[in-house]
């Protein structure tokens, strides 16, 4: 009885001394970063058969097992995958809404001035003075957009080192845990218990991979850990660790993409759908900067295509045809910038595009496959399809509700060739002023109408495009070239062109609507158009032998303003968007689309944050240390080991008893 009573304190004195070490450990480690709190298991020992009874025979500590919540710690996972995602593009969005806001302005104060300059010409053509402020400032302007181009560049740079670094991060990381999981492995076979400290670690480490890409993972038996990441991707399966490669991308060798590597083997892992900080990385890179760029090339694409149109309709002051004042925005290294061919290709097929309409230019990307037979586009934006023709008879209509031209140079295809079209790219990149003399500024319109001083109604005749200054000048002296304007019957109205000289027809008679704006190319199909006429309203006369006259001239001069004034009228004229937006105009909504993102993503990352740390103060209700609960839990554990050693030396007593009966 003695012995059983002693026996008996001693493992409950050992018991209590465990659970002190367990609460004691709890308490040490209040503030250490991911410890998971501890519990001893206690259970009583098999009871002892005497006398007719089961008599009971103490404790033991079973188990010192982790307080721990698997839902709550997923839960707490997904929150930081959530909060690391919207935090990575709250602060990625803030830098470039800082760099728009900043470059934007000041390219947007670059126009103006530019425009002023041009205004100023008008006011006093043959100024040359004005006319290199002009230049002066069409320089500050490309400078600008030069340097806006290289921002974002330096910024795509910038990004994909970080993906590089992270990609490294996880591939450590997948590392520690394939050894942690042949570590606690090795503890299941050697020793009872579960080896917490290992656990804890793991459990570290699986947090500290969620923030950089989402995490799913399952627990055998044995206490081993798979790891997968993103939609499925198996990063460590038991003591084996796979890595994270970072690839350039083909055909763009600067959208870099992911894999999953192995010892024999990568698979391609998808950035944009990985989850976490990585795919902030992706969505910023691909979409918000891409974006932008795209915008801003499409801008220093607009403003040098119609500065260079609106030159060659007029005349310098040496009566010549002006010339680019910017980059021609089809130059042979511009077209073929526009044109990246996959490494994959098995033809040697090599291609460009051609800008035809600078307003149907929109910032989406293609994809063109040639798939043995024809040529098929694909819009990556909405992933609509054009069949182009075929090799060798590319249909040059099929393109242009895009307003670009897909051009075979040299090659031969193959079935599978893949081409990726960016329209606009590298027109911010290398837009430069070409125009170096003062005197090459177009301020002079090449022809313009007279109307007769005998016309009483009102009809009209305006000039709205002028392909070529000095072919329309000289085609303008050449034909001696008029305009008449009548009503053949009540209602009925028509126009013809004509020699004043010879009276030859040039266009004869056709009708026209009064009110609809009847454009006229000259000189007539199937000619190629030199310029065009738009011929409107209502003449007074009513037949052939009063119609009204309007005659089309030679008009250089040196004082002459008329294609400066239509040149400043391109600052508010609709470029972009189908004619819909002006420079300015296509600069502020691309300012405000950025800054609309960013207000976004500091308020998605604000609501990520809100719910992290309520799924964390889950986590820690059931797995952190609290210090009262730990204060009282040590106190009574203090008063259990006092009560087993008093029946310890309850037993002691006894037996010193039982020994002195016996002497």
């Amino acid at each position: 009885m003695t012995v059983n009573l002693y026996n008996t304190g001693v493992s409950g004195l050992l018991a209590s001394q465990q659970q002190l070490a367990t609460t004691g450990n709890n308490i040490a480690n209040v503030n250490t970063e991911g410890y998971t709190r501890q519990r001893a298991e206690q259970n009583a020992t098999t009871g002892i058969y005497s006398g007719g009874n089961i008599i009971g025979s103490g404790t033991y500590i079973e188990d010192i097992s982790r307080v721990y919540d698997q839902f709550s710690y997923k839960e707490q996972l997904l929150s930081q995958t959530s909060l690391s995602n919207a935090d990575s593009l709250n602060v990625d969005l803030g830098q470039l809404d800082q760099v728009m806001t900043f470059s934007g302005g000041a390219i947007n104060s670059s126009i103006e001035s530019f425009y002023e300059a041009i205004n100023s010409i008008s006011d006093n053509p043959s100024d040359l003075g004005l006319r290199n402020m002009a230049i002066s400032q069409a320089k500050i302007l490309s400078d600008d957009l030069n340097a806006i181009n290289d921002d974002l560049n330096q910024m795509v740079k910038s990004t994909n080192g970080e993906i590089v670094e992270i990609a490294d991060h996880i591939s450590d990381i997948s590392v520690q845990i394939g050894n942690i999981n042949e570590q606690i492995l090795f503890s299941q076979h050697s020793v009872q218990g579960q080896p917490n400290d290992l656990l804890d670690a793991r459990d570290n480490l699986v947090n500290e991979l969620s923030q950089y890409t989402s995490v799913n993972t399952i627990v055998d038996s044995l206490g081993v850990m798979t790891v997968m990441i993103g939609d499925g991707a198996t990063l460590v399966a038991g003591s084996t660790s796979l890595s994270v490669g970072v690839q350039a991308g083909d055909p763009d060798p600067n959208q870099t993409v992911l894999s999953i590597v192995g010892p024999n083997s990568a698979v391609y892992l998808n950035g944009s759908s990985v989850g976490g900080a990585l795919a902030a990385k992706y969505e910023f890179r691909d979409e918000h900067v891409a974006e932008v760029q795209s915008e801003m090339n499409r801008i220093a694409m607009a403003i040098s295509g119609t500065i260079n149109d609106a030159q060659h309709s007029g005349l310098d002051l040496n009566n010549e045809e002006g010339q680019n004042f910017f980059t021609d925005i089809n130059t042979p290294l511009l077209e073929q910038s526009r044109v990246f061919a996959s490494s994959k290709n098995s033809g040697n097929s090599e291609a460009t595009v051609t800008i035809t309409d600078i307003s149907k230019i929109p910032t989406d990307e293609f994809m063109v496959e040639y798939n043995g037979t024809n040529y098929i586009m694909t819009n990556l934006t909405d992933n609509s399809t054009l069949d182009l023709g075929t090799q060798g008879s590319i249909n040059s209509n099929a393109m242009d509700t895009y307003g670009f031209q897909f051009n075979e140079e040299s090659g031969t295809p193959q079935a599978g060739d893949v081409f990726i079209i960016k329209p606009a790219h590298n027109s911010a990149a290398l837009m430069g002023v070409t125009l170096t003399q003062a005197s090459g500024v177009a301020a002079s319109s090449a022809i313009e109408v007279t109307a007769s001083n005998t016309n009483k109604g009102g009809a009209s005749v305006e000039i709205t495009n002028v392909s070529s200054a000095t072919d329309a000048q000289q085609y303008a002296i050449d034909n001696n070239l008029a305009v008449e304007i009548y009503e053949t019957t009540s209602g009925s109205f028509e126009y013809r062109v004509y020699n004043s000289v010879t009276s030859a027809d040039i266009i004869p008679a056709e009708s026209y609507v009064p009110g609809s704006g009847t454009t006229v190319q000259i000189p007539p199909s199937p000619a190629t158009a030199i310029f065009e006429i738009e011929v409107d309203g209502l003449p007074s006369g009513s037949s052939a032998a009063a119609p009204e006259i309007f005659s089309i001239a030679d008009a250089f001069g040196t004082g002459n303003n008329g294609n400066s004034v239509a040149l400043g009228l391109t600052q508010e004229q609709g470029i972009l968007n189908g004619g819909k937006n002006s420079f300015t105009q296509g600069l502020s909504i691309s300012t405000a689309t950025v800054g609309s993102a960013a207000k976004s993503a500091e308020l998605t990352e604000s609501t990520a944050q809100a719910l992290f740390t309520q799924a964390y103060n889950r986590n820690q209700s059931t797995s952190g240390v609290n210090l009262d609960e730990e204060a009282a839990n040590l106190l009574k554990y203090q008063q259990a080991y006092q009560a087993a050693s008093q029946i310890i030396s309850t037993a002691n007593t006894i037996f010193d008893t039982l020994l002195a009966a016996v002497r």
